[in-house]
């Protein structure tokens, strides 16, 4: 077996409760009962056809233990005849069946192949070509339409980050950076907007990906919040004509390395008195107070806050109730968190696609899950105290980019 490839019990070794590969045999299972029950009933699910054979009649909850853990199966019933899943006879061979042909296809890119040699493992030999190919393409399909989903309604702020994944590439391993982007909407519920992946972190990439989310209708927003990426502010005003938060928490991680290790709780509370200012003017003579008092004994931490003032205390501008969550990347930690775990399943990437379908489909379900939770994570009844920019127009979003965006 070939070093792309990881077998089974590697991969259950590497974490601990499964849950992606749970995931994957569960909507494979699916999506398996889907297509042998309309087989048996002559229809689709929900289609009105004369021909129909037979009616269905809800589900029954069934657990299926499988070496990755236990699966919650909603086994489909009929109101005529019965129906049981034919790749539950016997067990133990169709699950080790299944299991290993979803590794191999989300390891090696979902193979047609493979799936095809798991439905004939599994005796499903009504199923065709056709349907096997849907079957696969349908995990790409749900990804990709909603990576590219119109973006509608304003989004008055916007929160990117990026974590760094291993893929290969020409027969090299290569550390890329995966973006991701999340915003609330103007009534204050979080949305996944985007996702994209590059070598590297230069202007010109952090420019592509702020135009295709304008392009899909990202409109509205007020105030961009990140990490200090090289080229992203520059980015931002040029794309979005709008203002840059530099996520605090990763300043303070900056200012308490030019700090002793004894002395960096003293630099952090320092600092620390600008944010609890109650207004921006405020928060900026205190800011510059601070800095003048550690010049003498730190000059390279006192010229760090000179530079980094106006960044750092953007988010002053903003309403007192909205600041809490608009002064560092945190609320994307959560779902950082959660990508790396999934993630370090499969370790190296065998191509961009593969991370594209993976880190998509935990994005996607993080979404869904904001939206069927309903609650809102942000008071937006009023903008009237948001600070306003003027926006993006057709000229900078279509412009080709000139040489000054090239790094």
């Amino acid at each position: 077996m070939t070093d792309t490839r990881m077998d089974l019990q590697g991969l259950i070794e590497k974490s601990a409760d499964a849950d992606l590969l749970r995931e994957m045999i569960g909507f494979a299972a699916e999506r398996l009962m889907e297509l042998e029950v309309a087989s048996l009933t002559g229809a689709a699910w929900g289609v009105k056809d004369p021909a129909r054979l037979a009616s269905r009649n809800g589900y029954r909850d069934r657990d299926w233990a499988t070496r990755a853990g236990m699966v919650a199966l909603r086994i489909p019933k009929l109101r005529k005849g019965s129906y049981f899943p034919g790749f539950l006879h016997p067990r133990r061979a169709a699950e080790k069946a299944l299991t290993a042909v979803i590794q191999e296809a989300y390891i090696q890119g979902i193979s047609t192949r493979s799936v095809d040699d798991l439905v004939r493992a599994l005796g499903l030999d009504g199923v065709s070509k056709s349907q096997v190919s849907r079957l696969c393409a349908e995990i790409d399909d749900r990804v990709r339409a909603f990576l590219e989903r119109p973006l509608e309604g304003a989004y008055p702020y916007v929160w990117i980050d990026a974590t760094y994944l291993k893929v290969r590439q020409n027969g090299r391993i290569v550390s890329v950076a995966v973006i991701i982007a999340v915003g609330v909407t103007d009534d204050g519920r979080r949305e996944v907007l985007g996702l994209d992946i590059g070598p590297s972190e230069a202007e010109t990439f952090w420019t592509g990906f702020l135009r295709k989310l304008v392009r899909r209708g990202l409109r509205g927003v007020e105030l961009v919040v990140s990490d200090a990426h090289e080229g992203i502010k520059a980015a931002v005003a040029r794309v979005l004509s709008t203002t840059w938060q530099r996520c605090r928490v990763h300043f303070m991680r900056t200012a308490q390395a030019h700090a002793s290790k004894s002395g960096r709780r003293m630099i952090s509370a320092f600092i620390g008195t600008a944010f609890a200012q109650e207004d921006a003017p405020a928060a900026k003579a205190q800011w510059r107070g601070v800095a003048d008092q550690l010049r003498p004994k730190l000059p390279r931490l006192a010229m760090l806050m000179d530079d980094a003032e106006a960044d750092v205390l953007a988010y002053m501008a903003f309403p007192a109730r909205h600041r809490p969550k608009l002064h560092s990347t945190n609320p994307l930690e959560r779902l950082n968190r959660e990508i790396k775990r999934r993630t370090q399943v499969v370790g190296i990437f065998p191509n961009e696609a593969a991370i594209t379908r993976l880190v998509g489909a935990i994005l996607l379900e993080q979404h869904d899950e904001w939206i069927e939770h309903g609650r809102r994570y942000m008071a937006l009844e009023t903008d009237a105290q948001i600070p306003h920019h003027s926006h993006v127009s057709l000229a900078r979003l279509n412009g080709p980019a000139n040489a000054g965006e090239a790094r």
